[in-house]
């Protein structure tokens, strides 16, 4: 039968390389690219805005993730109270806060609401 199946041959094994420093270069520059495209900027931003969610006090004037511009009336632990208009208050999440503003765009922007 061995005109179908032809006899294996046994080749010997080549000698086992041990891996050097060479191929660990490639592996660790794709982990430090990585690092440094997106873990270190996440973090940075993440810092960022807890700084400024910490210096944030009465009378701040900000804007919350839905884009909503407003003016620091209370503090809570959890919640801020904001004056969207005369009169009208919301309360938000401290962490939907997203950026705060310069003084005086609050006043700005609410008498051209007003005016219309």
């Amino acid at each position: 039968m061995s005109f179908l199946i032809s006899d294996a041959m046994a080749a010997a094994a080549p000698a086992a390389q041990q891996p050097g420093i060479e191929g660990m270069i490639f592996p660790l520059g794709i982990l430090v690219f990585f690092y440094f495209l997106f873990l270190r900027p996440q973090s940075k931003r993440a810092k960022e805005k807890k700084e400024m969610i910490a210096a944030m006090t009465k009378g701040s004037e900000v804007v919350t993730s839905g884009g909503i511009l407003g003016k620091v009336v209370d503090l809570d632990e959890n919640f801020v109270k904001l004056e969207i208009c005369d009169n009208t208050f919301i309360q938000v999440q401290r962490h939907s806060i997203e950026s705060m503003m310069p003084k005086g765009t609050y006043k700005a922007i609410t008498k051209k609401v007003a005016k219309v």
